[in-house]
């Protein structure tokens, strides 16, 4: 049996290569082939190309790679001539991915989407495209999951893959609903996993570490980089910012989860990220500073009250129209009191209110101990593991032919 597997993020190729290690587990005779990266590649599957080289974000920039992304499909449909597999499980990465669900479909290769594309968020229209070309969708959410179904699709819950990482909280995660900060606090910085992310976030994140410490002048803060290329960036501007400079930071490439074992509060670019330190029990502020065009953009596309996957777990009815703008607003506006993560959306610099909140956070232990239970009580419902090896089943069971049928109920009238 010859399973196929696409994934084109660093989040992705790592929760594919997971994926592939349960698959194994169950039946060693399986074939891995597909597109990914280094993860995927060491978990034991034969790569047609690297794909997570190409992980990018906003319509300008996919544009400028179209060239790549169009080679890209043909040589993995070539791999479906060559040697067919029995499924083609796609995880994240929606724009190259309908492309590639297409040419699986229409050699009658069954897809699968393993953390599908949040279309419950951002335009729902899509649904129907959704429904041609993906036999199953492997939800990663309790409201991701009841929507799909409601919408006409198959598709089974099996959590979150990134509370995979996280199966037991450590000590130190399980005494933070009271735990005060320490006498020198730690303070996380998060600022993205792609480039565009720290172009957009990272200077933002920096003043508001240095508001923090004009507060409180004993915190500690690490700024957690995906990979060392990152980590050399960020070294570089912070040794241009005088003001940065004077934060003694200590910079690390891929240790941010350990990292979160030790911080008392974050500030962190929204992201699946926000769910590693929901594991982590770490009370965080959100930031996502755009353009002012994609801010006006993203309020007549976006059907989801936040932008925080936490936020949206612990809020009761997540989805739903927002309001749209014609002009984005001129100021930063608070944050929703709603809010488990404080998030700022915004256009403006957020560093001041963003800052409030960590200062809040590390200066009073009521409130520290406020946040850390809402935090908590988050987790204790939805972080929950075994997202991979639930997943690996219905893979194995649809590659089979055996899978059950999970019918939604009937699609809306207006999707």
């Amino acid at each position: 049996m010859r399973v196929f597997l696409s994934a084109g993020e660093p989040s992705g190729d790592h929760h594919a290569a997971v994926l592939v290690r349960e698959l194994r587990a169950r039946d060693p005779s399986l074939e891995f082939v597909g597109l990914g990266g280094p993860q995927l590649e060491a978990a034991g599957c034969r790569l047609v190309a690297d794909l997570t080289r190409l992980a990018v974000m906003w319509f300008l920039r996919v544009i400028g790679s179209i060239h790549r992304f169009v080679d890209l499909a043909r040589r993995a449909e070539r791999s479906f001539l060559d040697a067919r597999p029995d499924v083609c499980v796609l995880v994240d990465f929606p724009g190259f991915h309908w492309w590639l669900a297409w040419r699986a479909k229409r050699h009658g290769i069954p897809v699968v989407f393993y953390c599908p594309p949040q279309i419950w968020a951002w335009a729902s229209w899509r649904i129907k495209k959704m429904r041609r070309l993906v036999d199953h969708v492997l939800s990663a959410l309790p409201f991701e999951h009841e929507w799909f179904t409601e919408q006409g699709m198959k598709s089974t819950l099996v959590g979150h893959p990134f509370f995979d990482e996280h199966e037991q909280p450590t000590n130190r995660s399980q005494s933070r609903s009271w735990e005060a900060p320490a006498a020198m606090p730690h303070v996380l910085l998060l600022p993205g996993s792609r480039g565009q992310e720290l172009d957009a976030n990272l200077a933002s994140i920096l003043r508001a570490a240095a508001r923090v410490r004009s507060h409180v002048p004993h915190a500690l803060f690490t700024v957690a980089a995906l990979h060392e290329r990152h980590a050399a960036r960020i070294r570089s501007e912070v040794a241009a910012d005088p003001a940065a400079r004077g934060l003694g930071l200590t910079i690390s490439a891929g240790q941010a989860r350990a990292a979160m074992e030790t911080a008392d509060a974050a500030i962190a670019v929204s992201g699946s990220v926000s769910l590693e330190l929901l594991s982590a029990r770490v009370p965080t502020v959100i930031v996502y500073r755009v353009g002012a065009f994609a801010y006006v953009v993203q309020s007549f596309c976006r059907r989801v009250r936040f932008i925080t996957l936490v936020n949206l777990l612990a809020c009761r009815n997540p989805i739903g129209r927002i309001e749209p703008v014609l002009l984005p607003p001129r100021q930063v506006a608070p944050a929703d009191p709603e809010a488990v993560f404080p998030e700022y959306l915004s256009v403006q610099d957020p560093a001041d209110r963003v800052a409030a909140h960590v200062v809040e956070w590390l200066q009073n232990p009521a409130a520290i101990g406020r946040a850390r239970a809402r935090v908590a009580a988050v987790a204790a419902r939805v972080a929950h593991p075994g997202s991979a090896a639930r997943a690996a089943q219905v893979v194995l069971e649809i590659a089979a032919g055996t899978a059950p049928v999970r019918a939604g109920v009937a699609p809306r009238q207006a999707a």
